[in-house]
């Protein structure tokens, strides 16, 4: 296979594998930063489900949980609390984010991890919605869902806090 390599008479070109043939370089466009609320082109519905999470969510942002990385369309909340976990000393534990992709919100609910009866607690219809371990996909604005959300955030809380993690 055949290098390309920069002609040194032609500044700005490029010498062809073939004897005699010269390529323009072709500037490459700086990459843009990705705004999520972007995902959501077409689907007007999802950033208001965003919203509406993120309000459950907020309360818990208190003590050690803090909100990380907010972004557009992205929310996370992590416990910055030292403490050990399956033999290793971690320094912080995420709660729980979501963030907008292209066809749903993403909720992902990390005390699932901690705690996999955690799952038994959880309302079927959330459960429906699960797609994974710990992601749920939300795709339109149901009350009772939201509801549900409501109540996963404050039992995982509550196990967090009975654990120490908060």
């Amino acid at each position: 296979m055949a290098t390309i390599k920069k002609s040194a008479s032609l500044p700005g070109k490029l010498a062809s594998p073939k004897k005699g043939v010269e390529t323009k370089l072709k500037k490459v466009p700086k990459s843009k930063p990705v705004k999520y609320t972007d995902k959501s082109a077409g689907q007007p519905e999802l950033p208001p489900i965003f919203d509406k999470i993120k309000k459950l969510m907020k309360p818990y942002e208190k003590g050690t949980i803090v909100s990380k990385g907010e972004n557009g369309g992205i929310y996370n909340l992590v416990s910055e609390k030292t403490f050990e976990f399956m033999g290793k000393i971690r320094e912080e534990l995420y709660f729980a984010s979501i963030i907008i992709q292209k066809g749903y919100v993403g909720f992902y609910f990390m005390p699932v991890y901690g705690d996999t009866k955690l799952k038994d607690v959880i309302a079927p219809e959330l459960l429906k919605c699960l797609k994974g371990k710990a992601c749920f996909h939300i795709k339109k604005d149901d009350p009772q869902i939201m509801g549900q959300i409501k109540d996963a955030l404050k039992v995982g809380y509550e196990g967090y806090k009975m654990r120490g993690w908060v």
